[in-house]
């Protein structure tokens, strides 16, 4: 079968697919402009403030895009959400999420009606202020606790308090409080420094937007070896992200770096030739390169070579063998002669830059 793209796709791209950017944990469904996507099957994502996302069935038949907004079931009343995904895509994205039960999984109840924006709005507009008197009741009730986020229900009858805590926090006491200055269903939801910072968003040292506020969910542990295997400084200011936690790039290319790695001498051999033996300075991982240095802790005759080079001379001091020197080609190399600044030629080589720029000056056609 043969598909037709639009002027939209000229580029390889699908405006339907691309959402909207001032949503985060967007994600670029590839499959929305083929036909027949979105009636494989009645599974919709949704998403709602920040990184909250969740899965409903189309139950009514409606003609749901990507960017709808949608009145979906929620316990009590409903709730208000963008739709973000159709068709196959989202049951991939179900696996991914991993839900326990298909409980989890509610019905769209219609396109969201003028009405139910202006109730939506409303309520969104006194999160802020929520959040803030909330601190302070918790603070009152003497919480070892930090409210980072409060969400509030499309319908404004739930809101969702996101909170941090290091250690276990009975906050019943302070769910009554809430409820009756709020007059809202309460929830709390316990969550995590690096899940704060991807609520809040924000701009990495790399330039780019957090990637916990764009495309990553799931968040796998990070040591401090994967920093020691990509030979990166451990200076705890710059290994630390917005969340005051290890940066999740750090696993990015570690695997990559322990592959290259593995291919390297050890750190403590040493090479010996005719005129010295040499110590390792430093290496460069992925570039396959070392510099050794004939002085264990300064850096004396550097002298820069390949992986393959080290092995080769590993492999001869094992033997007995000494080449006369770490270059390839295993010349002894030439000693460098110090230059004498009384060399006529040195005197004289900045006075022929003056009398160039002279007759520049002096040309009239210039």
């Amino acid at each position: 079968m043969k598909f037709t793209l639009g002027p939209e796709c000229a580029r390889g791209l699908s405006a339907r697919g691309v959402g909207r950017s001032d949503h985060q944990l967007n994600t670029y469904d590839w499959l929305a402009d083929v036909p027949g996507n979105a009636e494989s099957t009645d599974l919709v994502e949704v998403q709602f403030k920040n990184t909250r996302k969740a899965y409903y069935h189309n139950v009514n038949g409606l003609d749901l895009k990507k960017g709808d907004w949608v009145a979906v079931e929620a316990n009590p009343g409903h709730d208000i959400g963008v739709v973000s995904m159709t068709g196959r895509l989202v049951t991939l994205q179900i696996k991914k999420a991993n839900l326990k039960s298909a409980e989890d999984i509610r019905k769209v109840y219609r396109f969201a009606k003028d009405t139910d924006m202006d109730r939506y709005y409303e309520a969104k507009s006194r999160e802020e202020a929520t959040m803030i008197q909330s601190r302070q009741i918790a603070k009152d009730l003497g919480l070892d606790m930090k409210i980072g986020d409060v969400e509030y229900q499309g319908d404004g009858n739930k809101a969702i308090f996101y909170y941090i805590a290091d250690e276990r926090v009975d906050f019943r006491q302070l769910i009554k409080v809430l409820a009756d200055t709020f007059h809202v269903r309460i929830e709390m939801k316990q969550i995590g420094a690096r899940q704060e910072a991807g609520r809040i968003g924000g701009t990495g040292p790399c330039g780019r937007e957090l990637c916990c506020a764009t495309w990553m969910k799931a968040f796998s542990s990070v040591s401090t070896n994967a920093a020691r295997y990509q030979d990166i400084s451990p200076n705890p200011q710059k290994l630390a992200g917005m969340c005051a936690k290890l940066k999740c790039c750090l696993n990015y290319e570690v695997d990559c770096y322990m592959e290259a790695g593995n291919k390297m001498p050890k750190r403590d051999v040493v090479l010996q030739t005719m005129d010295s033996d040499y110590y390792l300075f430093k290496q460069d991982i992925l570039a396959q390169m070392m510099t050794y240095s004939t002085d264990k802790k300064k850096p004396v005759n550097l002298e820069t070579i390949s992986v393959q080079r080290a092995h080769e001379i590993i492999a001869m001091n094992k033997e007995g063998k000494k080449p006369l020197s770490l270059a390839d080609d295993g010349k002894a190399k030439e000693a460098e002669r110090p230059k004498d600044m009384l060399d006529g030629s040195d005197l004289t080589r900045f006075d022929k830059a003056k009398k160039k720029k002279k007759k520049k000056k002096h040309n009239p056609q210039q």
